[in-house]
């Protein structure tokens, strides 16, 4: 997979504000967050979008994504006549990553690289919501994620640790959480494996080299620059379809819509990235094993609040740097329907 290299800047918005906050839990370190407080008297201001880092693309990915966001839904208010509104906005890198020096605190004393899990990711970002929503808000807002990779198992687990707080998630080609990353292909030194059974542009050689190459970058048990401890996350979420994602507070389902990588373009970019993964394995195992895992978590609300999964055309895994606008369309969309409800 190619190191995700973030595509030209646009303007901001001034609205949108650069924060470092410390944890009244974790006063010792910052988290480099950035913000925008919600304006208006719509349904808007009573939604706040979260958006979730992956292991590699940090809150820079979501720049664009948020300015477009803002465009759009000034333009939106300038068709209707009404006074401009928005929902909060958050975006933030977790510690150890992008912006973010500052190690954990809790790493102190454990294994260089073991340090926290995802549900600790999952406790801080739920004290970083509640220090950056406005003392002036009389009721908890409706979260919608955008979250993409890992980040869209950071959403899940949110969801799952503190039920009817989701509104909505827009789950951006999701990490399989419960895979290891190696078992997607066939082992050759499987007593049942036949090389017979295999197509004539894949050989034996080619698993072993990719088998080899996945277990050393993807496993699990792989360290990161951030120290998160990826060991338990298969047991956390041991199936792509369930949890089902508790309803809102109001007792409405939330909205859930999967996005995937468009198939060639996520092969191709596996093949000249340094994994070097050849073409046939990618569109052979990883692609399809991967659309199954999305159908799961299409499963994950009730059928008429779920859409998915949505190809995103001429995008490899991360969708947000390959089409921001592609983005910004669907999490619109989202926003919107969330509004209606509420």
């Amino acid at each position: 997979m190619a190191y995700a290299i973030p595509r030209p800047a646009i303007a901001l918005p001034p609205c949108i504000t650069f924060e470092s906050i410390r944890l009244n839990t974790k006063p010792t370190a910052c988290l480099e967050c950035t913000t925008v407080q919600s304006a208006g008297d719509s349904p808007y201001s009573n939604i706040l979008v979260v958006f979730l880092n992956g292991l590699i693309a940090p809150q820079s990915f979501w720049l664009p994504i948020m300015a477009l966001m803002l465009r759009r839904l000034k333009a939106v208010d300038a068709d209707t006549g009404s006074d401009a509104s928005r929902p909060q906005m958050l975006a933030y890198d977790r510690y150890g990553q992008g912006r973010t020096v500052d190690r954990d605190p809790s790493d102190e004393g454990k294994e260089d690289g073991y340090g926290h899990d995802t549900l600790d990711v999952v406790r801080d970002l739920h004290q970083l919501i509640s220090q950056t929503t406005p003392d002036s808000d009389t009721r908890p807002k409706g979260i919608m994620f955008v979250a993409n990779s890992i980040g869209c198992a950071i959403a899940r687990l949110y969801a799952e640790q503190y039920p009817g707080a989701v509104a909505g998630m827009l789950l951006l080609d999701s990490i399989m959480a419960n895979s290891d990353f190696v078992s997607i292909f066939p082992d050759p030194d499987d007593p049942d494996f036949n090389p017979g059974s295999l197509p004539t542009d894949i050989t034996t050689q080619m698993l072993y080299e990719t088998r080899r190459k996945f277990r050393e970058v993807f496993h699990p048990s792989v360290k990161n620059p951030e120290g998160l401890d990826r060991r338990n996350l298969a047991a956390l979420l041991p199936d792509a379809d369930k949890p089902l994602l508790s309803p809102r507070f109001d007792g409405k389902a939330p909205f859930v819509t999967v996005v995937g990588h468009d198939p060639e373009a996520f092969a191709k970019e596996s093949l000249q990235g340094s994994m070097e993964t050849p073409y046939p394995i990618s569109m052979t195992y990883t692609n399809p094993t991967w659309n199954r895992y999305n159908k799961g978590l299409a499963k994950l609300t009730t059928p008429e609040k779920a859409s998915g999964p949505i190809i995103a055309i001429h995008c490899g895994h991360f969708i947000q740097r390959d089409d921001p606008e592609f983005v910004v369309e669907l999490a619109c969309e989202m926003l919107e329907s969330i509004t209606k409800e509420l």
